[in-house]
């Protein structure tokens, strides 16, 4: 059985309760994938993208300032011509791929009966 944490004066999931942090997080698929893909070091953006695939230009932009904007990774510029752009994870990204890694797991020990329960038999 799973231990639940004394969730403090937030109650389940109020408004301002923390735990919605990781449901936003979590609810943005491509953000995941990032971090993901992220694990090994830093990337310039056109290595994520090939790397990630089936990702717009657009798309990967706009993950890419809203997890800088979370402190989830880190832009670095060099001062090169052309300019070179690569993105990193913080401690607080990397701190992310731990349930990244447990959701996998999950999912390699659950993920044909869930698959199979939703679509049938493939």
């Amino acid at each position: 059985m799973i231990e639940q944490r004394d969730l403090g004066p937030y109650g389940d999931f109020e408004a301002d309760c923390p735990a919605r942090i990781a449901v936003d997080l979590f609810g943005n698929s491509w953000l995941t994938v990032i971090v993901y893909t992220l694990r090994d070091g830093p990337m310039r953006p056109g290595d994520l993208r090939a790397a990630i695939g089936h990702i717009s230009q657009k798309m990967l932009t706009q993950t890419l300032r809203r997890m800088e904007n979370m402190a989830l990774v880190e832009r670095r510029r060099y001062a090169e011509a052309p300019p070179r752009v690569e993105y990193s994870l913080t401690e607080a990204g990397r701190d992310l791929l731990v349930p990244i890694f447990a959701l996998g797991a999950w999912t390699e020990r659950h993920g044909d009966s869930v698959r199979n329960a939703m679509f049938g038999e493939i």
